[in-house]
């Protein structure tokens, strides 16, 4: 699926090869996108720099979106304060706070 603003063209590995690095990223900087295709198979992709860093944007701001989603789905509005996490792993907040400031006197980070 070729998105606006971007001509892909898929090529053989043969052709790719007979273009060369030097061709393929010329294209890539020009703003080609170029598909590399064995045995009629996509197996690799060249595309500029700007574009790759379009992509890595988009996927964080879907897995941001994703998540989201997941919390407001799965939200019942229940809260849970840290003291009552603490005791539910058999802890209390003091007996915690007394270890950390035994392994920070003893220098242990």
């Amino acid at each position: 699926m070729a998105i606006i603003g971007y001509a892909t063209e898929t090529v053989s590995v043969t052709d790719a090869s007979a273009r060369g690095v030097a061709g393929l990223v010329r294209e890539a900087e020009q703003g080609h996108e170029v598909i590399v295709a064995r045995h009629g198979h996509p197996v690799a992709a060249v595309i500029g720099m700007t574009r790759f860093e379009n992509l890595r944007e988009l996927e964080r701001d879907l897995r941001s979106a994703c998540l989201v989603l997941a919390r407001a789905a799965s939200d019942n509005g229940i809260r849970t304060s840290l003291d009552d996490a603490i005791s539910a792993f058999g802890f209390d907040r003091a007996e915690l706070e007394a270890e950390l400031d035994a392994d920070l006197a003893a220098g242990r980070d």
